[in-house]
């Protein structure tokens, strides 16, 4: 899994094993729509195997990839907190198997359950802010100054 963005693994193991009995196994053919930016966020997923491109719509153009995940990534987070809209796209890359949850179902378990809600807030959170620095990065890669994706900033 990716450190940098697995989910399941830093909660307590009781928390985790509800949230499992909450999940169901899917698969997505290469170039299958998971969902569309602007839609009902009802569910998430975690990747067990293959990648998934996150789009963001472009008019007149074909989306444009701004991240691809792969095996441990979550897939989804717009799904935890109104309106519950996607705010990008998401597209099967590869053959993907991963474990889908049930938006509803996984609120209501961490309204029942503050701390595993607080933990998993938390980590969505961290996981939506390393994904933020690393489109700054990307971006800084690819119209800033030469050398200008060095973080943190060096004085």
């Amino acid at each position: 899994m990716t450190i940098a963005t697995s989910l399941l693994n830093v909660l307590p193991p009781e928390g985790r094993e509800r949230l499992l009995a909450l999940s169901r196994e899917v698969t997505f053919s290469a170039g299958e729509r998971i969902f569309n930016e602007g839609r009902l966020a009802d569910r998430f997923w975690i990747i067990s195997t293959g990648r998934v491109d996150l789009d963001i719509h472009v008019p007149g153009r074909q989306a444009a990839v701004v991240e691809s995940l792969g095996p441990g990534d979550l897939v989804g987070w717009s799904w935890l907190t109104a309106p519950h809209q996607w705010h990008l796209g998401a597209e099967a890359a590869t053959t993907v198997r991963a474990l889908e949850f049930d938006a509803v179902a996984v609120r209501a378990v961490c309204a029942a359950d503050p701390a595993l809600g607080l933990a998993l807030a938390c980590r969505v959170a961290e996981i939506i802010g390393h994904r933020l620095q690393a489109a700054r990065v990307r971006l800084l890669n690819l119209y800033g100054p030469y050398g200008s994706s060095s973080y943190p900033p060096s004085d």
